[in-house]
């Protein structure tokens, strides 16, 4: 067993106890977890939480896993599922915080591997825009949102995102149509 076993057959080795086979799972799916979380949630300490019981939860349903769809998107499920119980419970409380500071998926992962460091005003810019987008952003509804930062980010397909969403794929394509005109209208104002 090594990192080029597949996923799902991680994961039925996983549901018999395995805990090897969870470690490569974590290992493989914790950046784009975490990616996707920081992206919705727009804290970085919050993301790490929350992609801590994203996998604690695969661990505790790895047995209900049965193979209808690819383990990504299942996993994406488990993943949107947290965010939106994150952001319903955090409306009660009245704490929490979106994209104040979005940034490049690159920036959550290992910084050594960039090549070369941009200049200050280059760096001044990017920063500004994703301020923008972020604040843009989270004024979407949620579903709006999340298809966008699944298709986006996570480049997953039509089908795939409908599978996530639990929708046909004629409401993804709607949603991305409505989510796109909402962003463009908002940072052509900016």
């Amino acid at each position: 067993m090594d990192f080029l076993t597949p996923s799902e057959e991680l994961l039925a080795r996983v549901a018999e106890g395995d805990e090897y086979a969870f470690q490569i799972l974590v290992d493989r799916h914790q950046t784009p977890v975490l990616n996707l979380i920081y992206r919705f949630l727009g804290d970085r300490q919050k993301s790490e939480d929350l992609a801590q019981e994203t996998f604690f939860q695969v661990w505790r349903s790895a047995k209900a896993y049965k193979g209808k769809s690819k383990f990504t998107t299942w996993l994406y499920r488990i993943t949107v599922n947290r965010c939106l119980s994150e952001i319903k419970s955090a409306r009660r409380k009245k704490w929490l915080q979106f994209f104040r500071d979005m940034t490049d998926p690159k920036d959550l992962q290992d910084e050594s591997l960039l090549d070369a460091a941009p200049n200050a005003e280059d760096l001044l810019i990017t920063r500004e825009r994703s301020r923008q987008v972020s604040n843009a952003l989270q004024t979407l509804p949620e579903n709006q949102r999340i298809a966008l930062i699944l298709k986006r980010y996570e480049d997953l397909s039509y089908e795939e995102i409908s599978s996530v969403l639990g929708c046909s794929i004629p409401a993804v394509e709607s949603l991305l149509v409505r989510a796109k005109r909402t962003l463009q209208k908002k940072l052509e104002k900016i």
